[in-house]
């Protein structure tokens, strides 16, 4: 029998070494088959060489101890067939096992397949990411073409991973710019300023609209409307009531970065749609604001689904080459906080985080009621995590200007 005889060729270490994990996973096997097959893995974790059938069937009972007699004679038999089995020849037992392996992703597409035709799944990542899990033993025969490391390819790539430059002062000092590929968290607690934070950036003087990049900015929070005057206040650098009464002026500054901005509310949608968007209509950078409201509710564990939108987010940077923004609350263990860290993502535990190239945290003074009669305007961005050029990690002051939407330094 097949199974029997291709457990005879994985008790031998050094062939179940080189098929072990992935490429020869327990549905291969029969039910009654899996289960001596988990034992087997187990005992080659432990004890890190050949496995004889007597040996095999003797850990097997020993872990197994509350079998029923029945049970126990049925696995006694099945381990006579594999003792008297004899070890296929190592290169047909490859071959065979190969072949099990491909026909048991193949159903695993197919089952997919089908969830697609009947609607049940609406976007590819679960595609992309069996793709992703397989590729590797599905083809076990690589040719690899390994990166580029000469030094100039080196520094080229190192400019161009600035391609978008901050307009804060402070924040370039420490954090000069993003690129395509980039996916940058921002995290505040509520009323401290993150809209206003992405228009200044984008519309703001010198901001990435100003440098000629296509911006989308995607919102399911505030009305696009309210989102969209920020963006006039941080182009104009003038307050609503100066817009309305000198509203030429404010066009005249508006229309320099209004051409790279394509703004939409996006409440109700989900990363799926987030993707065929952005690969519809190929921005430089992505605004989601905010990005936790357009994960799937795929689990009752929020970190879980946070983190399968992040990973999500994180392959759309990638794959269409554009920066995404992903605006998110912080819990409420960051009231009052000036400096907050990471694990204040409200949510999540580190998913977002893990899958961040940059996280900008906005922090402002606790204000104490009956002392402070006026806002205190200063603004503190923690660089949280930084894996872009120079890795920085610390506290920048600004100040933020509501009037005109716009963070000053």
């Amino acid at each position: 029998m097949t199974e029997t005889a291709l457990l005879r060729n994985l008790m031998n270490k050094e062939f179940y070494d080189n098929h072990k994990g992935m490429r020869c996973p327990d549905a291969l096997f029969t039910k009654d088959m899996r289960k001596i097959k988990q034992a087997l893995d187990q005992a080659m974790s432990l004890y890190e060489k050949s496995i004889t059938p007597s040996e095999l069937e003797a850990l097997f009972f020993t872990a197994n101890r509350t079998m029923t007699t029945a049970n126990k004679e049925a696995y006694s038999h099945l381990f006579k067939r594999i003792e008297s089995e004899s070890p296929m020849h190592e290169e047909i037992a490859t071959e065979v096992l190969s072949r099990l392996f491909q026909q048991h992703v193949g159903e695993l597409v197919t089952n997919l397949g089908f969830n697609y035709v009947n609607g049940e799944e609406n976007n590819l990542e679960k595609l992309r990411k069996l793709v992703e899990d397989y590729k590797d033993d599905f083809t076990p025969n690589l040719n690899i073409q390994f990166e580029d490391i000469e030094l100039d390819t080196i520094l080229e790539g190192i400019q161009i991973e600035t391609q978008w430059k901050m307009n804060i002062p402070s924040l370039r000092d420490r954090v000069e710019g993003i690129s395509g590929g980039h996916l940058v968290m921002v995290g505040a607690r509520p009323n401290t300023g993150k809209t206003t934070f992405h228009a200044s950036l984008i519309a703001a003087p010198n901001g990435f609209a100003h440098q000629g990049a296509r911006c989308l900015i995607l919102t399911n929070e505030e009305k696009a409307v309210r989102v969209a005057a920020r963006y006039v206040q941080a182009s104009s650098g003038m307050n609503i009531k100066q817009i309305t009464e000198n509203k030429a002026l404010a066009l005249s500054r508006y229309t320099k970065v209004k051409q790279q901005i394509q703004l939409k509310d996006s409440t109700g949608k989900d990363m799926a749609w987030v993707e065929a968007v952005v690969k519809s209509y190929k921005p430089d950078i992505v605004v989601l604001d905010m990005g936790d409201k357009f994960a799937s509710r795929t689990s009752d564990k929020s970190d879980v689904y946070l983190k399968d939108a992040a990973i999500h987010a994180r392959n759309i940077a990638k794959i269409y080459n554009c920066a995404v923004i992903w605006m998110s609350q912080l819990s409420a263990d960051a009231e009052g906080v000036v400096q907050p860290n990471m694990s204040m993502m409200e949510g999540s535990k580190t998913g977002k985080a893990a899958e961040a190239d940059l996280m900008v945290l906005i922090s402002k003074n606790r204000q104490v009621e009956g002392v402070d009669e006026e806002e205190d305007l200063t603004r503190y961005l923690t660089i949280a995590k930084n894996k872009l050029d120079g890795g920085w990690h610390g506290r920048i002051t600004c100040e933020l200007d509501g009037d005109i939407a716009q963070y000053t330094a």
